[in-house]
Formats: C-alpha cells, sequence, structure tokens
C-alpha cells in the first residue's frame, strides 16, 4: 500500500514519527490514543536509516522521495496471501491511516484534531450515503470523501462497498480546530444520521472507550 504526497521526505518522516504529528493523523480519538502510538511508533518500531521502520510482525513503512515530492509505503509480510477477497483488518487499517495522513499532508488543516468513530453494520451504499461530496476509492473495503464543512470521512467495511450484503463498518470523521461547541455539533449530526442506518450503532468521540472489534 502506498501514497505520494506534494511535500518533502523529512517533513513526512517527521509525520510518522513524531507523536504529537502523529496524533493529528493515526487512528481516532479515544481514551488511549496516545498510549496506543507511543506503543506503536516509539516502543515497538524499529528505525533503520535511511528512512524506514518494522515491526515484530514484519511489517514496515518506507518513506523515499525529495524536498517536493515523497511516498509513503506500507509493506507487510503474507498480506494477500489468501487473495484480494479475503478481509485483513491491519491492512484495511493502515489504508484508512494512509488517507489521514496524505489528507494532513496535502491539505495542512489548522488546529488540533479531533474524531467521530462511528462503528456498526450496515452496507457499504448506506454507509457512503452518509456524506454527499465525490466518494475516492482505495481498495475495494476503504473510500474517503471531504464533506461540504472540509471534514475527512473515512469509510472501511469487512465486505467490499459494492457489496449487498450487511457487514461491520466504520466511519472516521476528522475535523480540525473546533471549539468544543462546533465539534459537539459535528458529533450530533453523525449520531443522528448513523443510527438509523446501522445495526448496533456505536460512536466514539476522546472522552470514550473504544467500542469492542
Amino acid at each position: 500500500m502506498e501514497i505520494s504526497v506534494p511535500v518533502g521526505r523529512d517533513q513526512v518522516w517527521e509525520a510518522v514519527t513524531q507523536p504529537e504529528v502523529l496524533h493529528q493523523w493515526f487512528g481516532w480519538d479515544y481514551d488511549g490514543l496516545e498510549a496506543e502510538i507511543r506503543q506503536i511508533f516509539v516502543d515497538e518500531a524499529t528505525l533503520w536509516a535511511p528512512e524506514r521502520m518494522g515491526w515484530a510482525d514484519g511489517s514496515t513503512l518506507e518513506v523515499d522521495g525529495d524536498d517536493d515530492q515523497a511516498r509513503i509505503r506500507v509493506a507487510r509480510e503474507g498480506s494477500g496471501a489468501d487473495g484480494p477477497d479475503v478481509y485483513d483488518a491491519i491492512e484495511e487499517g493502515w489504508r484508512a491511516f494512509l488517507i489521514q495522513l496524505s489528507f494532513l499532508l496535502r491539505e495542512r488543516p489548522k488546529g488540533r484534531r479531533r474524531t467521530v468513530y462511528l462503528t456498526g453494520e450496515t452496507t457499504g451504499k448506506q454507509a457512503l450515503s452518509l456524506a454527499t461530496g465525490e466518494w475516492h476509492r482505495f481498495g475495494p473495503r476503504v473510500a474517503w470523501t471531504v464533506d461540504p464543512d472540509g471534514h475527512l470521512v473515512v469509510v472501511a467495511g469487512r465486505v467490499p462497498l459494492d457489496s449487498p450484503s450487511a457487514a461491520r463498518f466504520e466511519v472516521t470523521v476528522s475535523t480540525f480546530g473546533l471549539d468544543d461547541a462546533a465539534f459537539e455539533t459535528v458529533r450530533e449530526t453523525w449520531a443522528k444520521h448513523w443510527a438509523p442506518v446501522a445495526a448496533d450503532a456505536n460512536l466514539t468521540t476522546a472522552d470514550t472507550p473504544a467500542p469492542t472489534p
């Protein structure tokens, strides 16, 4: 899995190694995110020169490019061995996170990132109906758009987005620079839209525990 961004290699490497920047794109807000970032990217990651890191499970992240353009590549040992139809939670998670990283580096939004994370059982068609922007695919199970308010919306499912079957879907809405009142409006709006289209609908923000996978 890889993305290209119109920023220099050094800036990208900072974004994937510095906890304060990682918090602006990795995962979603919940009460254990800071500890998770430190565990994955500080405690468990091994850094190699040039800009490359790896983990005990054989996963690697590599940044290359120059002062104007960079490419981020994530590889997993054995990933895809069972074919593209087999769901891989780690792979699909990285697809979503790379979208969020690309948005941060390309758009350079101002202010602290705050997220609304939605989970539940629905179909890809219903999940994609939640936002009216133009949807872009990143593999068969992940898509993203920017809604009319400028928030990044990433949808990821355990089945392909075009499948008519209902399955667990995750929607991450990334906002930047909102005060408490504005963020509460976003949270209430997404909760209102999500509940009618998803069974076992759940919503997570910074002060709530992570939902059960």
